[in-house]
C-alpha cells in the first residue's frame, strides 16, 4: 500500500492583541508553519515570525465580516494537511474560548488529521486587566462567567440562562456582540440584575487603540453608542469595575497609544519606548547578509598583522569580520597587537563578546572628529589602519585618513539588502493613522520602502512624527519633501530613542 503522508494542524491561540502575550508554544508554531491560516483580530507583527515561504491566508472575521466562511476555513485547514503540510491556524485570543476550536477540531478528526491544540491568552481575563479590572477580587468578586455577545443565529432558542447569570455570578464577560449590548443588559436586569451594578466596556484591549468607557448595566449599552465603540470590544458587569480608578495602568503610560515604525530588526535599544507603553511596529526594510565576493575581506586577513588600528563602526562589522576571521583558519590571537577602536557602546560590546579588548571610543562619530582622535593619540601619517565596512560604506574617513599620510583598507564585509514583507498591512496602518512615528536608521531603510510601496508613501508620512539616526538619513527623506522631526546628536540607535521619548514627553 502507498503510504500517504498527512500534515498537521495547530490550533492555535495568539492572545488578545499584546504580542508580548503570545506563548512560547505558539511563537515556535508559526516558525516552523508551512501555512499559516489566520484572523483579522491577531497582531499582524507576529506573521513577521514565519519562516520564509510560509503561505499566508487571510481568514477575515472582522466585525461580523466575513474573508471566508467557516466551511471555506475547514476545508482549507484539511486541504492543506492532507497535502501533507504543517498547518498552523492563528487566532485571536484562545481557539477553545468562543474561537470555534472545537468545530474545527471536530471537522479534522473527521478526516483523520492529526491536530494539537496551543492555548492563548483568552481576551476574557486578559483585557480586562488591561484596563485596570480584575475579574475576581476577594472583597468583591469571587465568581465569574464568560459569555458570548453573539449567539449561532441558527440556534432555535438561546442557551444562556439569563436568571442564572444575573444571580449567580459576582462578575460577567460578554465577549463580542457589540450590536447586542442594548440586549443583554436588559435581560439581565429583566432577571434581577440590579440596573446600578458597575458596568465596562473596552475595544481594541491591551493594544494602542484601547478605549474604556464605564458606567452602569443600565447606560453603558447607550454610554459605547454614544463614544461610537465598535467592534472588537468586549462588556464586564460586576463590582469589581469600580476598581478601574485605582488600578487603571497600562490607559496611563507615559507613551500609551503609540505606535512606533521601526525599519530595521528589533534589537534591545528600543526596550525603553515599550517600558514606556509604546508599540513596536517591527517591520525591517533590510536585512544584512555577508558580501557577494569574499575578496577583500579575506586578502585584508592574510595581512592582519601589518594593521596599526581595526576599527569597527557597527556590531554587524564586528560579528561579519570575525565569522570570516575563523572561516579562513584564524582566531582573535591573530589581531594581538592590533589597536581596536570602536563606534559606539553597543560596538564596544560586541567586540567585548570575543574576548578582545577596545582601546578606545570615541565621542564624535563622524570624520572629523575621528581624525582629531587619531592624530592626537598617535598620530596618522605612515600608520595603517583597518577599516571593515558595509557594501557602499562611505568614503568620507578613508579620504581623510589618506590626505592626512596614513594607508587604510576598507573591505566588504557585509552587505544590506532590500526586505519588504507584508507591506500592505503597514501601507493600511500608515493610512489609517495607526502609526505615529516612523524611525529610519539609514537612507536605505527609506529608499527600500519607498521603492515598495511608492510615491503613496510621502503622504502616508507627511502626518507622522519622523525620527532619523544621523544627517545623511535626514537628507535622504527630506529630498523627498518630508520633515524630519528627530535627529539625535550622535548617530546611534539608543540615542536616537532618547529624542524621540524627550519628543513624546515634551509634547504631551
Amino acid at each position: 500500500m502507498k503510504y500517504i503522508k498527512r500534515g498537521k494542524v495547530y490550533l492555535t491561540g495568539a492572545g488578545p492583541g499584546d504580542i508580548g502575550l503570545i506563548t512560547v508554544k505558539a511563537l515556535n508554531c508559526i516558525k516552523s508553519a508551512d501555512v499559516i491560516v489566520y484572523d483579522f483580530h491577531i497582531n499582524g507583527q507576529i506573521l513577521n515570525y514565519a519562516k520564509e515561504g510560509a503561505e499566508l491566508v487571510y481568514a477575515g472575521k472582522r466585525g461580523g465580516r466575513h474573508e471566508m466562511s467557516q466551511d471555506a476555513i475547514n476545508a482549507a485547514l484539511v486541504e492543506h494537511a492532507l497535502a501533507g503540510k504543517s498547518v498552523c491556524r492563528l487566532k485571536g485570543g484562545d481557539p477553545f474560548v468562543f474561537g470555534r476550536g472545537g468545530e474545527e477540531a471536530e471537522v479534522l478528526k473527521s478526516h483523520g488529521i492529526e491536530f494539537e491544540i496551543i492555548p492563548g491568552v483568552t481576551s476574557a481575563i486578559s483585557v480586562p486587566a488591561y484596563a485596570g479590572i480584575p475579574i475576581t477580587h476577594r472583597k468583591y468578586s469571587s465568581s465569574f462567567a464568560v459569555i458570548t455577545g453573539n449567539e449561532d443565529e441558527t440556534k432555535t432558542g438561546s442557551r444562556i440562562n439569563w436568571q442564572a447569570l444575573a444571580n449567580g455570578f459576582d462578575t460577567l464577560v460578554f465577549l463580542m456582540g457589540v450590536k447586542n449590548f442594548s440586549s443583554i443588559t436588559s435581560k439581565l436586569i429583566e432577571n434581577g440584575k440590579p440596573a446600578e451594578t458597575p458596568a465596562a466596556v473596552i475595544r481594541w484591549g491591551s493594544r494602542p487603540e484601547q478605549i474604556t468607557v464605564t458606567g452602569v448595566l443600565q447606560n453603558i449599552a447607550a454610554i459605547s453608542q454614544t463614544e461610537n465603540i465598535k467592534p472588537p470590544a468586549i462588556m464586564v458587569v460586576g463590582s469589581t469595575v469600580l476598581l478601574r480608578d485605582t488600578l487603571n495602568w497600562f490607559e496611563t503610560r507615559p507613551l500609551f497609544g503609540e505606535r512606533i515604525l521601526i525599519t530595521r530588526p528589533y534589537s534591545a535599544d528600543y526596550e525603553p519606548l515599550e517600558a514606556l507603553g509604546a508599540e513596536i511596529f517591527e517591520f525591517p526594510t533590510i536585512k544584512i547578509v555577508p558580501p557577494e565576493n569574499f575578496d577583500s575581506i579575506d586578502a585584508a586577513i592574510e595581512k592582519v598583522g601589518s594593521y596599526d588600528w581595526l576599527i569597527f563602526t557597527s556590531a554587524n562589522g564586528v560579528d561579519y569580520f570575525i565569522k570570516r576571521l575563523m572561516e579562513k583558519s584564524h582566531d582573535v590571537r591573530d589581531l594581538k597587537g592590533l589597536r581596536i577602536c570602536a563606534i559606539g557602546i553597543k560596538t564596544k560590546e560586541a567586540v567585548e563578546k570575543f574576548g578582545m579588548r577596545v582601546d578606545v571610543v570615541p565621542d564624535e562619530f563622524n570624520a572629523e572628529g575621528l581624525i582629531k582622535l587619531f592624530e592626537t593619540l598617535d598620530g596618522i601619517k605612515n600608520k595603517r589602519f583597518l577599516l571593515p565596512q558595509a557594501e557602499k560604506g562611505r568614503d568620507i574617513f578613508p579620504e581623510r585618513v589618506r590626505a592626512h599620510g596614513g594607508y587604510i583598507d576598507t573591505p566588504v564585509t557585509y552587505r544590506a539588502i532590500s526586505q519588504i514583507p507584508h507591506v500592505k498591512r503597514l501601507e493600511r496602518f500608515l493610512r489609517e493613522r495607526k502609526i505615529t512615528t516612523a524611525t529610519f536608521t539609514s537612507a536605505a531603510t527609506f529608499t527600500n520602502l519607498l521603492e515598495s510601496i511608492g510615491e503613496t508613501l510621502i503622504e502616508l508620512l507627511s502626518s507622522v512624527t519622523i525620527a532619523v539616526i544621523g544627517p545623511v538619513t535626514k537628507r535622504a527623506l527630506e529630498k523627498h519633501g518630508l520633515t524630519v522631526n528627530v535627529m539625535p546628536e550622535r548617530a546611534t540607535v539608543a540615542d536616537m530613542v532618547n529624542s524621540i521619548v524627550e519628543n513624546k514627553l515634551i509634547g504631551k
